[in-house]
């Protein structure tokens, strides 16, 4: 995976004392951010936009706002609901400093999208277009619905070109279809990279909850085409009736092709919970809604998040024929809970793409399958190569399901060692090329896999209270292996150290 500089600037790893509504402590969060305002701008709801802006005399709407500041300007949106619809289009600067549209500290700014017309077909209730140096911070954002397939409400849309955005820290719910099928569509947070060579680049979407959706066949919060070095870290994304965040290519997005897919990124430290497509009329009585999908996505890392009570935990595939994600590390993540697999690798059908060189090591799997779809803990399906599945403690619920690849297309579609497997149940099945094994030893004869591999309760300390750490003595102390080249990280789920001891953990905690 690359490396970018700008992805190691620590959040909060500095502070200053700036004037108006960002308060002395508050952090800015990105190399060249650290720039206090130049002028703070009011808006108030018994504001008035032939006032000053001001404290004393705010402005009425954000949208005057917008179109009277310049870069290295804040506008401090005081609380109250503003129905309008808001579009930035202008600059901040790396010289000058950001354009910052923020709440007013201990006051929320709402926009409300009632009543409110979806321009163009698709349109947010703020939408940012090739716009550059900007921070929307701390804003809440909801009511924004059609019933009709021909519109798109999106709560907040990043469109075009642009570098340096970050969007921190606001929240994000109701954005509703009620049309049906899979032409409605909505998205509570979407980023569409649709200019080439410029990218949407230099991204960080940090601390946002986003929530309360009725989506069609869209996502609650998803990067498509031309976009590449962001941060998805430390966001909320709960109760939604389909996919709660996705890194997305090959749909179209970007004008040239080989642009088009999110690429260099990171998901990190997000919580998921809540996300199920069951009973969306687009797609009926199916558990198809992942928590994290990287659906054509490249040199992605997704690390150290929290993934429960969801279809499908982590998904990593394409659904474009010929086409796959790659080069994807998963890794320090805990997935429990979930209706049906906690990871799946592989495209869904032979007609569509598949999954090559994705990592996915040092992860919890727990009691995932709830609704019994034979899935299990980790699903391999069509098209997939070049994978490796170490270190990961799979705990398979009532049903025993621990691995199920089920497709025979390609010679090696995972290699897998040093995992700890173990079940509720009363048998343990594990599927390799549509054969079905029921122990460990004629899992490793018939697979080839899992040599060093464990069949032993992993010894969580609370597994009713989901403490999925292991107790002293568990067999997952000591038993994974580092195959070097930083794939491990260097924290495990809870932020510790990845590697104590004589050897590193397996699961997605280290002891």
């Amino acid at each position: 995976m690359r490396a970018a500089a700008w992805l190691l600037v620590a959040i909060g790893s500095y502070s200053h004392t700036v004037a108006a509504c960002v308060r002395a402590g508050d952090t800015l969060l990105a190399s060249g951010f650290e720039k206090p305002p130049l002028h703070a701008w009011y808006v108030a709801t018994n504001g008035n936009d032939n006032g000053t802006g001001s404290a004393a005399s705010p402005w009425r709407t954000i949208q005057h706002a917008l179109d009277t500041v310049s870069a290295g300007d804040a506008i401090c949106v005081r609380g109250g609901v503003y129905n309008e619809l808001v579009t930035i289009s202008q600059s901040g600067s790396a010289t000058v400093g950001p354009i910052i549209l923020q709440s007013v500290p201990a006051e929320t700014a709402v926009i409300d999208g009632t009543g409110l017309p979806i321009p163009d077909g698709q349109y947010g209730l703020l939408t940012l277009i090739d716009a550059s140096w900007i921070t929307v911070q701390g804003l809440e954002l909801r009511n924004y619905s059609t019933a009709s397939t021909a519109n798109v409400p999106i709560g907040l849309y990043v469109t075009g070109a642009g570098t340096e955005i970050r969007v921190l820290k606001n929240r994000i719910h109701d954005i509703r279809t009620t049309a049906n099928g899979c032409a409605a569509n909505a998205f509570g947070l979407k980023v569409d990279g649709t200019r080439a060579p410029q990218s949407i680049n230099q991204l960080f979407i940090h601390g946002n909850e986003i929530h309360h959706l009725t989506l069609g066949c869209s996502e609650s919060f998803s990067l498509d085409g031309n976009v590449e070095d962001w941060i998805i870290s430390n966001n909320s994304v709960h109760d939604t009736n389909n996919i709660a965040i996705g890194a997305i290519g090959f749909e179209g997005v970007a004008p040239n092709p080989a642009f088009d897919q999110a690429r260099d990124g990171m998901i990190s430290g997000n919580t998921v919970y809540n996300i199920t497509s069951f009973g969306n009329p687009a797609y009926g009585n199916e558990y198809a809604a992942d928590g994290i999908y990287v659906d054509g996505g490249t040199r992605i890392l997704i690390e150290r998040n929290l993934v429960h009570h969801v279809d499908i935990g982590i998904e990593v595939a394409s659904e474009h024929a010929g086409r796959t994600s790659s080069d994807v590390i998963v890794r320090n993540n805990l997935i429990h809970s979930g209706n049906s697999t906690g990871i799946s690798i592989g495209g869904y059908d032979s007609s569509v793409g598949g999954s090559e060189r994705v990592t996915i090591i040092g992860n919890t799997l727990f009691r995932n399958d709830q609704q019994g779809t034979g899935s299990g803990e980790f699903q391999i399906q069509y098209h997939a190569s070049d994978n490796r599945f170490d270190n990961n403690i799979v705990y398979a619920g009532v049903g025993g399901v621990l691995v199920y690849a089920y497709t025979n297309d390609t010679a090696l579609p995972a290699g897998m060692n040093h995992n700890l497997y173990w079940t509720d149940a009363g048998q343990a099945s594990w599927t390799w090329k549509d054969v079905e094994y029921t122990s460990l030893a004629t899992w490793r004869s018939g697979s080839g896999q899992d040599a060093n591999g464990l069949f032993a309760n992993p010894l969580f300390l609370n597994q009713a209270g989901f403490d999925l750490r292991v107790a002293t003595g568990s067999p997952a102390i000591n038993s994974g292996a580092d195959p070097g080249g930083g794939i491990v990280g260097t924290l495990d789920f809870a932020g510790l150290p990845r590697i104590q001891g004589a050897a590193i953990d397996i699961g997605a905690h280290e002891r």
